[in-house]
């Protein structure tokens, strides 16, 4: 068997349903499906028995330890030559498994990964999260792509790995978030060779609001810090920029705002604000053809930004002024 697919679940039924309906639909049937129920209290089981007349699939319930724990548990029971590993909030197209496996016909890696779309049947705000997430005008050149800063690191929504490389690295570390940079920076550690597959790319719901998305995004910024502690070397300027985005932005609405009131020429310090926002409103807009989603895209970009910059600069200050060890903001968001 070529490939494992393998999906941590938490309390997403009807989500785990539209992947495997999809998985159901793939041109190349060369693959197991590996559902592993990370301790729900909204199972999935009957859905998956749907599936299993259509799809060579397995499903286990384990105690709830978060997706890194979970994939490993997957990991244990694969058969694949590769493992596949995908966010049970994904939808794959039905030439996802066939771009892959073509992919590593014209050259083979150990480790590789596929960045994520929106699909039209998406709402505004989903639209507007993910253009947030994928955009080189936020942190889209940070995490890596044709357009990037910084290098390709596979993401753990649409990833794959070797069984036996897997193996060897031990899987996912025990970590609450940021498991798979973790999981990718050893990757290239150990001088296994990995590589991004633009082709191979996935439907991605992400969050549904803006409140949950800023829980993520800082947890993210946070666990960038943890990151660099954990692999030394490996904080780069663009890491930087979140961050610099969050004072700047503070900056600029202090001294606009209260300036204002004493020198009309203060409000100039709201300029490359105005000026971003335009940026954001006129791409997002054009890219997704819906002036909705421009307006969105705008709050969502700030949110993103702010969020990962101000979990970046607090972790900083946690951990590097006051020399305490690593924490986390939300504890209870392992898949919220």
């Amino acid at each position: 068997m070529l490939f494992s697919i393998i999906i941590p679940v938490y309390n997403r039924p009807d989500e785990v349903g539209e992947l495997l309906e999809s998985l159901a639909a793939q041109s190349v049937k060369d693959f197991e499906v590996i559902i592993v129920e990370d301790g729900s209290t909204l199972p999935s089981r009957k859905v998956c028995q749907a599936w299993e007349n259509q799809l060579d699939l397995r499903y286990f319930e384990k105690e709830n330890g978060g997706p890194g724990p979970a994939r490993n548990f997957g990991a244990q029971h694969a058969k694949g030559r590769y493992l596949l590993i995908l966010d049970s909030d994904v939808v794959a197209p039905e030439n996802y498994i066939a771009t892959v496996r073509a992919e590593l016909q014209r050259e083979d890696c150990d480790a590789f990964g596929g960045p994520d779309r929106a699909h039209a049947s998406f709402s505004p705000m989903q639209k507007a999260i993910n253009y947030a997430m994928t955009s080189f005008f936020t942190t889209g050149g940070i995490r890596g792509g044709k357009k990037k800063l910084d290098k390709f690191y596979p993401r753990s929504f649409n990833m794959g790995c070797k069984r036996d490389i897997y193996t060897a690295l031990g899987g996912f570390a025990p970590m609450r978030f940021g498991e798979d940079i973790d999981f990718s920076t050893r990757i290239f550690e150990q001088g296994y060779s990995c590589r991004l597959m633009p082709d191979a790319w996935v439907w991605h719901k992400r969050r549904t609001d803006l409140r949950k998305f800023f829980r993520q995004v800082h947890n993210s910024g946070i666990a960038r810090i943890h990151l660099s502690r954990r692999h030394p070397g490996t904080l780069k300027t663009v890491h930087l920029l979140p961050a610099a985005f969050t004072l700047g932005t503070a900056f600029c609405l202090v001294l606009g705002a209260s300036g204002a009131l004493l020198f009309p020429s203060a409000c100039l310090f709201l300029f490359p604000l105005l000026l971003f926002s335009l940026l954001i409103l006129v791409d997002a807009a054009w890219r997704e053809r819906s002036l909705k989603v421009g307006i969105l895209a705008v709050a969502a970009a700030y949110v993103q930004l702010i969020g990962y910059g101000s979990g970046f600069l607090r972790a900083w200050w946690h951990s590097s002024v006051c020399k305490k060890g690593e924490f986390e903001a939300f504890k209870d968001t392992f898949y919220k």
